[in-house]
């Protein structure tokens, strides 16, 4: 006489205010055992609606919003809009500027990049690389606070150009920046990547093939951690970046570990840019000629760029005013997120952090 084990299904909320969501999101799974059968993301608990507050305003009042979309990228956030609009006026941006441009951006890569590897680990149960990651990235926020005036929300680009020229001796600190983090590259490497219990969390985990990829419109870390070779900067170049060399760095197997250990790679390579840009930065001017009360010519504009996340990308419809008619923007956060379901479903609870943590998501890019 055989016997089978009853059981039944249950539903179980992670979050919305869960701390390895790292914002306010939802995520309701159904269980048996412990075992995901289903899940689903629940957003907008952050939803401001910045794209319907931008048909009120003027394209530089647009500016300090797309600071709270990604609040962890800000500057790139500040360029994608700043971007779309030189675009759509056919505007040409001082060089210096532009350098500047590309040295606070990548600068916010890293700072990025830095908080991802410190909370993800930290929701694996590691503490003492959530430190680390801290103290360089308080380097870059210095160095923000000294350009912009800011910590967070830099609203530093503008049409045209940036707000503020370098201040003296700001050029020579990132330059003695970018050897001192190669190093703690290097350490992170060695303390993180070969850990047994980290590698047995992460390898393997989340796996995510080239066809669900683009099937799911997948951009950034999460695309190129499939072996896909995708990244704007290099396919579709804007600003400066034709002029730089650095590699497009990319996955095999698409799996959590993957994921993290191209966010370390990626740090390596925006300091290669990051070098060069400050050994060719030209002295000028930070601000191009640029109209008092900016009005986009009437049509549809759609400029992206390689946001921290992916693709970020700015969709202007304009009727010839000096505020958009509509803005639409493209939130890699938003997107990389629908696949999140197909990646839990089937795997325990116990890898649910894992697979969620890896996706790198932030929350007021998803709900904007």
């Amino acid at each position: 006489m055989s016997t089978s084990l009853r059981t039944e299904e249950m539903i179980l909320n992670v979050g919305p205010q869960h701390p390895s969501t790292h914002g306010v999101f939802r995520l309701v799974v159904t269980l048996d055992g412990e075992q995901i059968i289903d899940a689903d993301p629940v957003v907008g608990y952050l939803h401001r609606g910045t794209e319907k507050l931008a048909e009120g305003l003027q394209y530089t009042q647009i500016i300090p919003y797309t600071d709270r979309l990604d609040y962890l990228a800000a500057m790139l956030n500040n360029y994608a809009l700043v971007h779309t609009v030189e675009y759509a006026l056919d505007l040409e941006i001082p060089a210096r500027a532009e350098y500047l441009r590309v040295i606070v951006m990548e600068l916010n890569r890293i700072a990025s990049h830095l908080l991802f590897l410190g909370t993800y680990l930290l929701d694996l149960g590691a503490m003492s690389p959530f430190l680390y990651v801290f103290q360089e990235r308080e380097r870059i926020v210095q160095l923000f606070n000294e350009i912009c005036g800011a910590r967070l929300t830099y609203n530093y680009m503008r049409v045209g150009g940036v707000k503020w020229d370098a201040p003296p001796g700001w050029i020579e600190k990132v330059r003695d920046f970018i050897p001192f983090m190669r190093e703690k590259v290097k350490m992170y490497d060695k303390l993180i990547s070969g850990n047994e219990i980290f590698l047995h969390r992460v390898r393997g985990i989340g796996v995510i093939t080239k066809e669900d990829a683009l099937q799911y419109s997948l951009s950034g870390i999460n695309l190129r951690s499939t072996g896909i070779a995708f990244d704007l900067r290099k396919n579709r170049p804007y600003s400066l970046y034709n002029q730089f060399e650095f590699d497009v760095v990319t996955g095999k197997n698409g799996d959590c570990f993957d994921r993290y250990y191209l966010h370390l790679e990626e740090i390596r390579q925006s300091l290669r840019i990051v070098e060069q840009a400050v050994a060719q930065i030209p002295e000028g001017p930070v601000l191009g000629k640029v109209p008092k009360l900016i009005r986009v010519p009437a049509g549809e504009y759609y400029r992206s760029i390689e946001g921290a996340r992916g693709e970020l990308g700015v969709y202007i419809v304009s009727d010839g005013k000096d505020k958009p008619y509509r803005l639409k923007l493209r939130r890699p956060s938003f997107v990389n997120l629908q696949i999140l379901r197909k990646l839990l479903i089937g795997q325990s609870m116990a890898n649910l952090i894992a697979i969620l943590g890896a996706v790198d998501i932030v929350l007021g890019e998803v709900d904007a």
